[in-house]
């Protein structure tokens, strides 16, 4: 089974479509949206997205706690939806999460120590698919796994592109799909978001550097 696991697209269709033909054309089995799909300049156009292919979708700190931004563009029907989403999912003996099973805030990254990462799946084992902290890893402790799949909208990778996972037979591969940025900015740009041209500045123009997102959410944890 071939699982695409897209996580952390905040609103950024532009982002998004690309990377569903990427799925497409290697005919993934399934596809897991692991959270906070909202959260950034088009979560309208997104939710059309999302719900215009065949896809399992858990939810993340922003569907469960939308922004102003989200309420104002969504229908009430829409946001209770987004509310209602399950936390997890399990496919092919792997299990999806935002950030833990039990709470989407804890923040694990590639440098958290193994006790810390350990007492964070406590009782856990296997491999889970995480996201939340916007940069791919792959950790094991012990007989844990813990993949980060990536962010497709938001990405702290050094490089301005949409990251994801396809998980085969319950083997995670990272992958990394390029895109077109002049279109991502223009796009956000243009979408009302009253932070759009200073994360264009910050994020589109230039890459966020990979070392210093690390550090920084490690610091928060």
């Amino acid at each position: 089974m071939r699982v695409a696991a897209l996580y952390d697209v905040h609103a950024m269709p532009w982002a998004l479509e690309v990377v569903l033909d990427d799925v497409a054309a290697l005919r993934a089995d399934a596809i897991v949206f692991g959270g906070d799909f909202i959260g950034g300049p088009a979560p309208r156009e997104t939710l059309e997205l999302i719900r215009s292919v065949e896809a399992t979708c858990i939810r993340g700190n922003a569907e469960r706690a939308p922004v102003e931004w989200d309420v104002a563009q969504l229908a009430p029907a829409d946001l209770e939806w987004l509310r209602s989403l399950p936390v997890t999912a399990s496919l092919d003996g792997v299990l999806y999460c935002h950030a833990t099973p039990t709470d989407d805030e804890p923040m694990t990254t590639a440098i958290t120590p193994d006790d810390d990462v350990a007492a964070t799946f406590e009782g856990l084992s296997g491999t889970i698919v995480i996201g939340h902290t916007h940069h791919q890893f792959d950790r094991r402790v012990g007989e844990l796994r813990v993949v980060n799949a990536g962010s497709v909208g938001m990405p702290y990778e050094g490089a301005v592109a949409a990251y994801w996972a396809l998980v085969t037979d319950a083997e995670p591969e990272l992958r990394r799909t390029e895109i077109d940025v002049a279109a991502l900015a223009a796009g956000i740009l243009s979408s009302g978001w009253e932070t759009a041209q200073e994360f264009v500045a910050e994020n589109v123009q230039v890459a966020v550097s990979r070392d210093e997102a690390v550090r920084y959410f490690e610091s928060r944890r």
